[in-house]
């Protein structure tokens, strides 16, 4: 069964995210890939979102060096 209400979340592209958290675009992209700090994504076609639920959570663990 498909759901009636999809619940609205901001999504943030690569560049937006990286603006976010303060660090390169190239830095997130390092980071999902080598799997150095676990940040859920998703990808759209070619494109990488992220859930600005998922950049709070993860600002707010301080899970940065």
């Amino acid at each position: 069964m498909i759901p009636t209400q999809i619940p609205k979340e901001t999504l943030r592209n690569r560049e937006e995210a990286a603006s976010y958290l303060g660090i390169s675009p190239s830095t997130l992209a390092n980071w999902a890939c080598t799997k150095k700090y676990k940040i859920p994504y998703f990808k759209v076609g070619r494109s990488v979102r992220y859930r600005q639920s998922d950049l709070d959570a993860f600002v707010q663990n301080g899970e940065v060096d």
